[in-house]
């Protein structure tokens, strides 16, 4: 099994967008059962909470089925988790000083926006201050960017989908 832990700061816009629409995709590919995801923050602004409402909005506007619960980072998802993959530079280093601190490092740490072909900027935009519009470009951002993941792990992991 592969597992996949998106990453975000506070574990309700970004990262539980991601995870949502991931696992939406791989049950479209027929991936269930090679291919699982999660979801969380390098903080711990919102342990517990739900996703953001209008990461929510977005998620049913899309057709997409978000259930989720916002953690963070543990010292453990370096163990369990195969690619961790941050939506931004910031958390991108609080994943490697984390690591750093317990000796653990990644498997494969990636930045969501190099799966993207042609991404206009190396960062997924944190929407939480912004209207309902940014989460939508967040998704289309993440549409792209998780087909490129999931061909990366298709050719990383010799598996082809079912569609």
């Amino acid at each position: 099994m592969i597992r996949v832990l998106f990453i975000c700061l506070g574990n309700i816009c970004r990262s539980p967008l991601a995870e949502a629409l991931f696992i939406h995709k791989i049950s479209h590919k027929s991936y269930k059962d090679l291919i699982t995801a999660d979801s969380c923050g390098t903080s711990d602004y919102h342990i517990g909470e739900l996703p953001d409402e209008r990461a929510l909005a977005c998620a049913k506007k899309n057709g997409i089925f978000m259930e989720h619960r916002g953690r963070q980072l543990h010292r453990t998802d370096f163990r369990d988790f195969d690619y961790l993959v941050a939506m931004d530079h910031s958390n991108l280093e609080n994943i490697k000083k984390l690591s750093m601190q317990v000796k653990l490092a990644p498997k494969n740490l990636h930045l969501m926006r190099e799966f993207q072909q042609d991404a206009e900027f190396p960062e997924v935009p944190d929407p939480y201050y912004g209207g309902e519009e940014g989460f939508q470009k967040v998704f289309e951002i993440l549409d792209e960017s998780l087909d490129g993941l999931i061909l990366e792990l298709e050719s990383r992991h010799q598996f082809n989908g079912i569609s």
